[in-house]
């Protein structure tokens, strides 16, 4: 169940990123649509639940003492938040060479650090603060390479903004994690399979409202027909296009699912941060970006960064087993 979650994760992630790029390079240029077909998927969701529904005796989403209006406010307020944080990635994504969006995304684990101390009660050791400081000056590096700049015919300033909002997205994402942990410990106060499929199902409902009501308020609505008919590889691959960018997008949502249940969500995490340096290999077979020497150094301090934040969750896994032994030995 790991392996298979930990594939579909990272080929979710992979496909979708490397799909959006394509919509962008292809002559799509809507931020909204890009941003709905993030969440839009999520009825994929369903199924899943449905199928291992039967596996878990406790099915409820909440536990007696917690109200329908506080877990329906929490996914509202989560749902907005996702919204804009797809939002950001979308214009991140737009500005950005796929291989350097990627690298920054990577940066979210140094973020998940920091929240996962301050709500989640996670500590600070010196391994993680070690993955922190690298996955910091790799963000910072691309901040500050020229080459990247001034790529696929954007100006400078439109790059910063590019850097600027992925760094954002990548902050606001695992944030979001964060507060789905809180929510699971403090408020629901139970983990099952079912409760944190519809925590993601009832928050990319929220999310893909929030998404068509930007698309319509923002006029884009009217630009997608010309839109379609001057795509690049045709019609017929604009429709493809965004329809396996959004089951892409949910192919990858199961298999964060599917690790938190199985393992943690911070696990998951870390295994979604494995992807962002696989992503510019690709980029660079298919969208030929270009992978200079401050970019290799930068995937290599993420790489460098992921291992030393995946050690840590070794050695803690290592030591709660032992734990859990000695306590089960005693009694």
């Amino acid at each position: 169940m790991v392996v298979l979650n930990i594939f579909f994760l990272i080929a979710g992630q992979t496909a979708s990123t490397l799909l959006g790029r394509f919509y962008y390079n292809q002559g799509g240029n809507s931020k909204w649509m890009s941003t709905f077909v993030q969440t839009a998927g999520f009825p994929v969701l369903f199924i899943a639940l449905y199928l291992f529904r039967s596996k878990s005796t406790q099915t409820a989403t909440t536990s007696p003492e917690t109200s329908g209006t506080k877990i329906t406010l929490i996914y509202i307020a989560l749902g907005l938040i996702i919204a804009a944080d797809d939002l950001m990635y979308s214009y991140g994504l737009l500005y950005l060479p796929v291989s350097t969006y990627s690298l920054i995304c990577a940066s979210q684990l140094a973020f998940n650090a920091v929240f996962s101390y301050f709500l989640n009660a996670q500590k600070f050791t010196a391994l993680i603060f070690n993955s922190v400081v690298l996955l910091t000056f790799s963000a910072a590096l691309l901040g500050v390479d020229e080459d990247s700049q001034g790529t696929n015919g954007l100006s400078h300033g439109k790059y910063i903004l590019g850097f600027v909002l992925t760094l954002g997205a990548s902050a606001t994402y695992s944030l979001i994690l964060s507060l789905m942990q809180v929510t699971f410990e403090k408020v629901i106060k139970r983990e099952t399979f079912s409760v944190v499929l519809n925590m993601q199902i009832y928050t990319a409902l929220v999310a893909t409202i929030a998404s068509l009501i930007g698309l319509f308020a923002s006029g884009e609505w009217k630009t997608l027909e010309g839109e379609m008919h001057a795509f690049g590889s045709g019609k017929l691959s604009y429709v493809m296009t965004l329809l396996w960018t959004a089951i892409s997008w949910q192919i990858a949502s199961v298999g964060v699912v599917g690790l938190i249940f199985v393992v943690s969500s911070l696990f998951s995490n870390v295994i979604s941060t494995l992807a962002l340096p696989i992503i510019p290999v690709f980029a660079v077979i298919f969208f030929h970006d270009k992978m200079d020497g401050v970019k290799i150094i930068a995937m290599l301090m993420a790489i460098w960064g992921f291992i030393s934040y995946g050690y840590q969750l070794y050695v803690d896994d290592k030591k709660a087993r032992k734990t859990s032994v000695s306590v089960e030995e005693s009694s």
